[in-house]
């Protein structure tokens, strides 16, 4: 057997490893709460990495615990195709988010196998780190640390919510590795991934060529007044950091009305006070908003607009604001050559498919400013996500793995 233009994924095979997937870390029903570096998590590591040296590859793990599996290719000197996603959930998440991605790189592998056709290129599947930041904030810091945006040092230094420091998690489930995690030479990076949306589902496509990301701006901003008495302490002299935060989240709320018709999204993320009691103002608060809109110019628009209601709400309640952090993902990031490849394979096999632009962020925003990078959506059930009723069937996985398989095997055998 060999490589052929109607080579096929084993559907079936996939499914099973998504099925064991959702048995680890369970959470509300049918859902997952898979947080990153828990025990959960480094039970689905555990297994993860067990499959792929079943398969042959070979496994390493760099020191903020990304884990790569390494399928040689015919010229070990060239540079790898990287496929990936990310193993780990959303405290109310699903059992397909990030997850069908490594799987499918995973069973990528076993059907070269099947087929005993080896690439010329290397081929290497990647569980990235901490992709949802649900525990420790931002999100996508492991592949940012990958390409250099962010320090590892810097990364392990993230504190989450429970007080815990991510470097700390990391050493106590086993998974801080010895490679070095900064940028090293790829030759190009796919990620598949349901929709997360609900066009593909509604409107009867099979596969999703991703051709750019809605541009994204967010901020991590801390709040500082001074903790009071809420009985005594009169209005006027009040300094209650948490009324700021809470100020700022509803005008990024409204915002995002404001700019609905258009498409437009702004999200009111997390907040978080100290001490968050009765009877006692709250000195510290940290909120996460974002904006995004596909057009880039209207997104900066709504990230001015951002900048200056956070300021607003501080002067309101008398607080001082500090940004401790703020992002920018998205725009016409992805490669023209690449997302055209996705697009003839979906052609010649016969599969319905459509343009379409990721509202959500991704690993590969961060990956495509490293090397040429798509992504190919699969369709999801009315488009829910990050919600225990996230829902596919394996058929909806179909086109995207066959799509994924030639669209990687051509890459990895090109001269």
């Amino acid at each position: 057997m060999t490589f052929t233009p109607d080579a096929r994924m084993s559907l079936e095979r996939f499914w099973t490893t998504i099925e064991r997937s959702a048995e680890i870390g369970v959470g509300r029903p049918g859902g997952l709460a898979r947080l990153t570096l828990s025990d959960a998590d480094r039970q689905m590591r555990d297994q993860f990495v067990a499959w792929c040296e079943k398969a042959g590859l070979n496994v390493t793990i760099d020191e903020v615990g990304s884990i790569f599996a390494r399928r040689e290719g015919t010229d070990p000197t060239a540079d790898p195709i990287l496929i990936g996603s990310h193993l780990d959930t959303q405290i109310n998440g699903g059992r397909y988010d990030g997850i069908a991605g490594v799987l499918a790189g995973l069973e990528l592998c076993r059907t070269l196998d099947d087929l005993g056709h080896v690439t010329r290129r290397p081929i290497e599947i990647v569980n990235w780190t901490n992709e949802e930041g649900c525990r420790y904030s931002p999100p996508m810091v492991a592949s940012g640390c990958f390409v250099g945006a962010y320090a590892p040092d810097w990364v392990r230094d993230r504190i989450g919510d429970d007080g815990s420091r991510f470097g700390d998690e990391l050493e106590k489930i086993g998974y801080r590795g010895a490679a070095t995690c900064g940028p090293r030479p790829v030759d190009a990076y796919f990620e598949l991934h349901i929709e997360q949306g609900p066009i593909l589902d509604a409107e009867g496509y099979e596969v999703g060529v991703v051709t750019n990301g809605f541009p994204s701006h967010g901020m991590l901003a801390r709040f500082s007044g001074e903790t009071a008495h809420t009985g005594p302490w009169p209005m006027e002299l009040r300094r209650n950091a948490l009324a700021a935060g809470a100020r700022w989240l509803v005008a990024i709320d409204d915002l995002g009305m404001e700019f609905a018709g258009t498409g437009g999204k702004a999200t009111a993320a997390r907040l978080a006070a100290w001490p968050n009691k009765p009877g006692i103002l709250s000195d510290t608060a940290d909120a996460v908003c974002d904006v995004r809109h596909e057009n880039s110019a209207t997104a900066k628009v709504m990230a001015e607009r951002m900048r200056r209601s956070l300021h607003e709400a501080a002067a309101r309640n008398g607080c001082g604001v500090e940004v401790l952090d703020e992002w920018l993902w998205g725009g016409d990031i992805f490669d023209a050559g690449l997302v055209g490849s996705v697009r003839d394979h979906a052609d010649r096999l016969g599969y319905r498919w459509r343009d379409i632009a990721s509202q959500a962020g991704h690993d590969a925003y961060f990956m495509a400013r490293h090397c040429p990078t798509a992504m190919v959506f699969t369709p999801c059930r009315g488009g829910i996500t990050h919600n225990n009723g996230e829902h596919c069937e394996p058929s909806d996985f179909r086109a995207g793995l066959d799509v994924l398989l030639h669209a990687v095997v051509q890459r990895a055998d090109r001269n």
